[in-house]
């Protein structure tokens, strides 16, 4: 009758040598290595060891790995970032900023909000125009 070690595939698993580390690794990967583990009931901590071996100082930290692990077991699949909202760019054009040239010296105690209603422009792009590209700041 054999004995069988309890924790033999344990020491099995950690004498296999492996490739060469993959030093050139995106977010990406390692979030699918993440999900592919995670899938197979292999806990953060043991998923963040194996990468570590293989990715070394461009590995995921615990907390990421840990992260990404209880969101694929909520249900979500992705390994790319969630789009953010980001801030509209401000398109600053030669006819806005003559518009608001030719207004404020037809008055020079013309504000802002005045400029953003008779030109139908945002107040930030009004500003920017009135106090950045003309650098007029008594308004």
């Amino acid at each position: 009758m054999a004995v069988r070690c309890r924790n033999a595939t344990r020491l099995h698993s950690s004498n296999v040598k492996m490739a060469a580390p993959l030093a050139a690794c995106t977010k990406e990967e390692q979030r699918s290595v993440i999900r592919f583990l995670s899938s197979g009931g292999v806990k953060p901590i043991e998923i963040h060891r194996r990468m570590k071996v293989q990715y070394g100082d461009a590995c995921l930290s615990l907390q990421q790995v840990d992260e990404r692990t209880r969101k694929f077991m909520n249900g979500i699949s992705s390994v790319t970032d969630s789009p953010r909202p980001v801030q509209a760019h401000r398109v600053v054009t030669l006819e806005a900023v003559a518009a608001v040239e030719a207004i404020v010296n037809e008055n020079r105690r013309v504000t802002v909000n005045e400029i953003t209603a008779h030109l139908d422009m945002s107040h930030e792009s009004a500003h920017h125009i009135v106090h950045d590209v003309l650098q007029l700041y008594e308004l």
